[in-house]
């Protein structure tokens, strides 16, 4: 087949590994002038140190993105960080996860810490045994603080309302809590090591960008927005057996909105929430933990702060992390606020300053309870792949690199119907509504 990919993020890169190695002739559309979407480096004024589009960290249980890692010859042992699961905060060790069974792990983890009441330690072991012995399902439309509502103070605003809006990007309230299970059941009890951090060493666009850019070749085409689909597998004129539509929501709504309306204006009615990445320089200083965790209040932006000098990066540089950024976004004073945050809570050996802002106003789809996301099927020889699309997982890097690869299945099972119904003579259904038929 000949087989256009639309948008070079992470989602369309695994998309395109997994139908090039099919066997097929891929090409590979991206409005930007590099790959890599949102996990992507930005350059500064040092051309060693670029800065990264949003600190972006991975988990042990990212197996999918690792492969794909591994398939383009980058060794994720070198350019990632794993540490045990910690969430440290100032001054405090926070809960700790040891190695071992995961169960096992996460009992001993919460027990041995310390810096909570043994009532709150067992009220969390409790709730966490609730939740295994019911699947880690729930009812569609409860929140996270709704689940949690039960849980001591402490254990919500010290792990909970962290964890959630690190990973769903949404904060407690307004976060799915169907969605924050799943997330549960597959970092914390889905083998052992799932739940280790893994941190960027290198720039974020060496981890998979930079290595696919120069796998792909000439089949990469950057600078290069797509402005029409029309049938018959065309993509601005030039005709392909399959489609698949790995840019942005937005950008999938657009293109569809004539071919697939139904599927077009359920894209379109996702709302996004947005993350500020705050970067300050301070030369000497550095933090008791390459990652440490902070406590969010109303003059407090930042959740996380990130040490780019320990894990290998620039030395001095600093990244703190506001997700779930919408309201910081409206007040525009993001960065003093974080500025005047970190010289609360941390200690300096030189003052710090601010070094960069970075706002993304779409970083992820807003993970709400009750949410109708697109499905990867679009239409015959039309999918869809990108963290927003229909899945048990939030707007991750992970799930980007499953709906990737999903669509691309998706291709190749349907090819591979057409195929065997026209070998057989029966009638078929082919790429674009019949008005193309599938080359082999």
């Amino acid at each position: 087949m000949k087989a256009a990919i639309v948008g070079a993020g992470w989602a369309g890169l695994a998309a395109a590994v997994e139908l090039a190695d099919a066997g097929h002739d891929i090409t590979v559309f991206e409005m930007a002038p590099q790959p890599g979407g949102r996990a992507r480096s930005v350059a500064g004024q040092d051309p060693a140190w670029p800065f990264d589009n949003g600190q972006h960290i991975l988990i042990g249980a990212y197996r999918d993105s690792l492969a794909l890692m591994r398939r383009l010859g980058v060794a994720p042992e070198q350019v990632l960080q794993r540490l045990p699961l910690a969430l440290p905060y100032p001054g405090e060790t926070g809960l700790r996860l040891p190695p071992g069974p995961p169960l096992i792990a996460f009992a001993r983890g919460v027990l041995g810490h310390r810096g909570w009441p043994l009532r709150a330690r067992l009220a969390l072991l409790a709730a966490a045994g609730g939740w295994l012995a019911r699947g880690f399902r729930c009812e569609a439309d409860l929140s996270v603080a709704a689940l949690c509502a039960g849980l001591p103070d402490v254990v919500r605003h010290d792990l909970i309302a962290p964890l959630c809006v690190a990973a769903l990007n949404t904060p407690a309230a307004q976060a799915s809590a169907k969605v924050f299970l799943r997330v549960l059941q597959d970092a914390l009890f889905s083998g052992a090591g799932s739940a280790d951090l893994l941190l960027p060493r290198r720039p974020l666009s060496e981890l998979l960008a930079t290595p696919a850019a120069a796998w792909l070749g000439p089949r990469l085409r950057l600078g290069k927005r797509v402005q029409t689909l029309w049938p018959g597998g065309q993509v601005d004129g030039e005709v392909f057996d399959a489609v698949v539509l790995a840019c942005s929501s937005v950008e999938a709504a657009r293109l569809t909105a004539e071919r697939a309306p139904a599927w077009s204006a359920t894209a379109s009615a996702l709302d996004f929430q947005p993350i500020i990445t705050v970067y300050l320089h301070s030369p000497g200083s550095r933090l008791p933990a390459p990652m440490l965790a902070l406590r969010e209040g109303p003059d407090a932006p930042a959740q996380f702060v990130f040490d780019h000098g320990a894990l290998g990066g620039a030395p001095g540089r600093f990244a703190f992390v506001v997700s779930g950024a919408a309201p910081w976004v409206a007040r525009g004073d993001c960065g003093e606020a974080v500025l005047a945050q970190a010289l609360h809570e941390l200690a300096w050996a030189t003052p710090p300053v601010i070094a960069r802002v970075l706002t993304e106003k779409r970083a992820t789809f807003a993970c709400t309870p009750g949410l109708v996301r697109p499905p990867a099927f679009v239409a015959p020889g039309l999918w869809a792949a990108g963290d927003y699309v229909d899945g048990p997982y939030p707007a991750t890097l992970e799930g980007a690199v499953r709906a990737g690869r999903a669509a691309a299945q998706g291709v190749l099972a349907e090819a591979g119907g057409a195929a065997k119904g026209a070998a057989s003579g029966s009638p078929t259904n082919t790429p674009w509504a019949g008005q193309a038929t599938l080359r082999q």
